[in-house]
């Protein structure tokens, strides 16, 4: 049986439906990835999980607690470190677990021996009498995923845990996401839309746009699909409906300005793309990423700000329109 399993779940507001009718099974001991975009969606479907909103219509089920009828068991089975910072910055670390344990009615005994735990755990004993406030961003993060741990929950909730850090402390989350899954055997899910993130830590995950999962498998399995290589080309004219009837040819995007080939054995096919390309700016070559899982199933980059309407968009609509 599933640890967290949803069914049609749908949160909509207003006209604007924000989740729509969500299905996924999340087995114990998983690190569970949702890969979207900002406004896909990911953290409203992470915050009727953990019972902060009410979903419209649809439930789930969370460590076999249903998350309207149960709620109250469904939050001693869960830990949760949201985007936004939470902890108190004018109190000290050891002061911000203290008064989680009050929360939790944790006996004296067993908060101060959780509180010890969770303050090793992430390397925090040495600064627990400092005030938050005098806390990095890595440290404070680490503090809040501390907190999380404190009541030794069944599944921990991660919205966003790197965003805004910088790359050491990025990795240093990272291994104690990795140790947790593996050595306290809890399952993990991530809300990101950082792909790399999204790589290296889950075991399965779920690209979700616009409300709604697209495709669902572990990363390895996901690249596999999109298969071949990818080559990203530039130039000033390129003529789609060459490269569309070549045979080895398996899709044509436009990305983030440029156009990208999915190829079958791109080594021994490049020479023959080139001499039909014509002049180029560029080329590039390289293996699938989860960048271009994205990009397959939903028909463009997730990366946030890149333009629209560039030379590769124009000359793929013009093509089409012939």
């Amino acid at each position: 049986m599933p640890i967290i399993e949803t069914k049609n779940l749908t949160k909509k507001f207003e006209k604007m439906t924000a989740v729509d009718n969500l299905n996924l099974q999340i087995n114990e001991g998983e690190i569970f990835g949702l890969l979207g975009p900002n406004g896909a969606g990911k953290t409203t479907t992470l915050l009727m999980l953990v019972t902060l909103k009410p979903p419209t219509s649809g439930t789930a089920t969370i460590n076999g607690f249903d998350i309207i009828k149960q709620a109250d068991k469904v939050r001693k089975s869960i830990g949760i470190v949201f985007q936004d910072p939470s902890s108190d910055e004018i109190l000290t670390g050891y002061e911000n677990l203290k008064l989680h344990g009050w929360l939790y009615d944790m006996p004296d005994d067993l908060r101060e021996e959780r509180i010890k735990e969770v303050l090793q755990l992430v390397e925090l004993t040495d600064r627990k009498n400092d005030r938050v406030k005098k806390y990095s961003g890595g440290m404070r993060r680490r503090l809040e995923i501390a907190r999380g741990l404190m009541h030794h929950p069944k599944i921990l909730f991660l919205d966003e845990p790197t965003l805004g850090l910088d790359p050491q402390s990025r990795e240093h989350i990272w291994e104690y996401i990795e140790n947790l899954a593996k050595e306290k055997k809890m399952t993990i899910i991530i809300t990101t839309h950082y792909m790399d993130e999204a790589d290296k830590l889950c075991d399965r995950l779920a690209i979700i746009d616009k409300g709604k999962i697209v495709v669902l498998g572990s990363p390895k399995q996901l690249k596999k699909d999109v298969g071949g290589d990818i080559i990203r080309l530039k130039a000033k004219t390129l003529d789609i409906d060459v490269l569309k009837n070549l045979p080895y040819v398996k899709n044509i995007s436009p990305c983030d300005g440029e156009i990208c080939l999915t190829l079958e054995d791109a080594s021994s096919h490049l020479q023959e793309i080139l001499k039909l390309v014509g002049k180029i700016d560029s080329v590039e070559i390289r293996s699938p990423t989860l960048d271009d899982v994205f990009l397959h199933y939903t028909g463009r980059a997730m990366r946030e700000g890149s333009p629209e309407g560039g030379w590769a968009e124009k000359m793929m609509n013009a093509s089409e329109k012939k």
